[in-house]
């Protein structure tokens, strides 16, 4: 069985410029928050959104309206879970049929924020955590989002704090802005790779 290998970290940390160095070294990654994001186009799901949330969350054309659903779901822990609860499956199901391809790779990495959130961490044989202090990652999302710091702190408060998962993690990479990154993932990409083998 193929080492399964988690990559997580809160929002504006730099999970997927992590994840981008991992392919550079030749390890597939999925990513679990993009493929969420294609889900939308589900007729299943968009029908299920739309009886929870009403007609607020389609744009002109039925598609969903991922910043009004955010508007939503972000203010109100409730609507949050639904989400998860009926988006989860769907990723979950896509990175199963992902992973039966990829069997040349020593490991494979799930890219997704919400790892320890989900109760997925024991579905991983490791998992690093990308750590970031928390104003160096307001700035980044802000400058990435064009959102202002308040929407930012809204989403943060969804995740678990960045100590609390570095300590859960098996491995942790700080993306701190000085630091550097690609030393630390050749590091883990070695320790992983006797692991695996």
């Amino acid at each position: 069985m193929i080492l399964r290998v988690g990559l997580t970290g809160n929002i504006g940390s730099g999970k997927s410029t992590v994840a981008g160095i991992f392919k550079v070294l030749g390890i597939p990654v999925f990513h679990a928050d993009e493929e969420a994001k294609k889900c939308y186009n589900d007729p299943e799901l968009r029908r299920d959104l739309v009886h929870q949330f009403g007609e607020r969350i389609l744009i002109p054309g039925g598609e969903i309206d991922r910043k009004a659903l955010a508007a939503i779901v972000f203010n109100d822990p409730a609507s949050l879970e639904y989400l998860n609860t009926v988006v989860h499956p769907l990723v979950g199901k896509a990175f199963t049929r992902w992973m039966t391809v990829q069997t040349q790779a020593p490991y494979i990495l799930q890219e997704a924020a919400i790892i320890f959130e989900s109760g997925l961490g024991g579905s991983f044989d490791r998992i690093i955590h990308v750590s970031c202090p928390k104003e160096i990652a307001i700035n980044r999302v802000m400058k990435r989002d064009a959102a202002d710091g308040n929407s930012v702190l809204k989403r943060m408060q969804f995740q678990i704090p960045d100590e609390e998962k570095a300590r859960m993690a098996d491995f942790v990479i700080l993306n701190d802005g000085s630091s550097l990154v690609i030393p630390q993932v050749c590091s883990i990409h070695a320790m992983l790779l006797k692991i695996g083998a």
